[in-house]
């Protein structure tokens, strides 16, 4: 397995995501892991059991196929280590749980995944951090924001529902000046796109819900960290005792073999679509990061290697009162994209976002955003199905 872990490093990304994670002869040569379900694990003596000295000891510190999920991001991530958890935000809220405390300072992207906010409204402001919101454009500029008991810089790029680019290299040097830690929520781009850690962030947190799971089917967050921060994610992980269980585990690395031939469908399909959009008088704006248009394109061109397939746009409306009747007339004209929150499935998703919880990233004023997620489906049908969204929008 050596001889092949040190080919796999220089091979491309799909012979990679075939290969990465466990070795078919650790397992007799069957191709997949086994699911181990586990709680208990027995010692073979006192001794180990009192010093814990052997590789399993109990079921939430993980199992065989726990860990080979486990390895397969890592060698995705470049990370020193990775924990898994039931979700996307609890891939969020452990590594903040596991970095701050009572007193500290945190900064965040004002464009933030909405129950991160709540969270970071709720939870920690109940736990005495204090939580400050910062303009996803805002670069090194950050600075300003830095005090004595800042912890924590949480990014996220692309933004959520409207796509703002960050430059997440500029943000963690400076944080690094001040000894706090970058957290990133790279579910949009996965490490096939975009490796935080090769750009200066210490913990890079997934929701495997989305792309690697791939079907729509499963709950699952990563959290990978750098080696400075590995123990203290690992500890805070095994403190609050929130572990991903095997059978998700394994459906997830099942998702994997294939993320990188679908990432590139939906990549592909989604541009198309937000080109075609581009030209129409229906739309005020395409929020899409790959577009030359978009505003922050050139930090999305030096840094990320590609798109995934959720973006927005903005329906063109006469006046902020007839917005949302728009909004939902397009909705509900739809018969192949269906109305969902999440994303990263092989189906089209559709909704209008609500973006009133911003404080300094101001919501468009000059229509609805409405949110795509282009699943893998024929492109000329789904244009098709925006054309029936169109048509009863214009209607209003």
């Amino acid at each position: 397995m050596k001889e092949k872990d040190s080919l796999l490093q220089n091979a491309g990304i799909n012979t990679r995501l075939t290969h990465i994670g466990n070795d078919p002869f650790d397992y007799h040569g069957f191709v997949n892991p086994p699911v181990v379900h586990a709680s208990t694990v027995l010692f073979p003596n006192a001794r180990t059991m009192e010093t814990r000295s052997q590789k399993y000891t109990y079921g939430t510190r993980g199992t065989p196929t726990t860990d080979a999920l486990c390895e397969a991001i890592d060698a995705l991530e470049g990370s020193a280590g990775t924990i898994l958890v039931p979700s996307g935000l609890a891939a969020v809220t452990i590594p903040f749980l596991g970095f701050v405390a009572a007193g500290d300072h945190a900064l965040v992207v004002d464009s933030v995944y909405g129950p991160t906010r709540h969270f970071c409204d709720t939870m920690l402001k109940r736990l005495g951090v204090e939580v400050e919101y910062y303009d996803p454009s805002i670069g090194a500029g950050i600075e300003t924001l830095f005090r004595p008991n800042t912890k924590i810089v949480h990014t996220e790029a692309p933004g959520s529902n409207t796509f703002e680019m960050q430059d997440i290299p500029a943000i963690s040097a400076v944080a690094h000046r001040h000894g706090a830690v970058v957290m990133m929520d790279n579910t949009w781009a996965t490490p096939l796109y975009f490796k935080p850690l090769d750009h200066g962030v210490d913990i890079s947190i997934h929701a495997s819900t989305k792309y690697p799971s791939g079907h729509s089917d499963i709950l699952l967050g990563t959290v990978s960290a750098n080696a400075g921060h590995w123990e203290r994610l690992k500890e805070a992980n095994g403190v609050l005792g929130i572990c991903g269980a095997p059978d998700d585990a394994y459906q997830i690395l099942r998702g994997l073999r294939t993320m990188g031939l679908r990432l590139e469908r939906h990549y592909e399909s989604a541009l198309d679509i937000a080109r075609w959009l581009e030209g129409r008088e229906d739309v005020a704006r395409v929020l899409h990061p790959a577009l030359p248009s978009f505003p922050s394109h050139n930090l999305w061109k030096r840094d990320f290697k590609g798109a995934s397939g959720i973006f927005s746009f903005v329906l063109a409306a006469d006046g902020p009162e007839k917005s949302r009747a728009k909004a939902h007339a397009f909705l509900d004209a739809l018969r192949i994209f269906g109305l969902g929150y999440s994303w990263g499935g092989f189906e089209s998703l559709a909704l209008h976002a609500y973006l009133n919880d911003r404080t300094v990233a101001k919501a468009p004023t000059d229509g609805a955003v409405i949110r795509l997620q282009i699943g893998i489906e024929d492109v000329v049908d789904l244009k098709a199905d925006i054309e029936r969204g169109f048509a009863a929008a214009s209607a209003v």
